[in-house]
């Protein structure tokens, strides 16, 4: 089984990768992970006026890279190994998109995160993944 963790940082992302942790007993054989973060692209057009795209893309990995570090400790902490994923894009479409791509059976991921209204119910993103997907979509809130 291949299970895709995405994570934006948020309270409720590390939540779910708590409960993956807590409940990964559920399965015969440990999971294959994936973590994935996403970070959501710069205006083009703006960055490139005054940043390199080198800089641009130091900017992208140290941002996500600090958006992992907490799930990152959670997963070694209990000795699960998993194969690290950044990407830039359209968060939704990027999960959905490496889903199909790695043949995962299961994305699980926070209900809402960081964007505007980090209190409702659902987020914008989850409920986007929840459409595209064709595989589960488990959701930690």
């Amino acid at each position: 089984m291949r299970i895709l963790i995405a994570v934006d940082g948020s309270a409720v992302s590390l939540a779910s990768v708590n409960s993956l942790v807590a409940h990964i007993r559920w399965f015969r054989e440990t999971p294959e992970l994936h973590l994935l973060h996403v970070h959501p692209p710069v205006p083009v057009g703006l960055a490139t006026r005054h940043v390199s795209h080198d800089v641009l893309e130091a900017y992208y990995r140290e941002e996500g890279e600090a958006a992992l570090a907490a799930a990152r400790a959670l997963l070694d902490a209990a000795q699960l190994p998993y194969v690290l994923h950044l990407h830039v894009g359209q968060p939704a479409e990027t999960i959905v998109s490496l889903s199909r791509e790695l043949e995962c059976d299961l994305i699980s991921m926070g209900s809402h995160g960081r964007g505007a209204l980090p209190n409702a119910v659902l987020g914008s993103v989850a409920t986007k993944v929840l459409h595209l997907s064709a595989v589960p979509v488990l959701l930690a809130k």
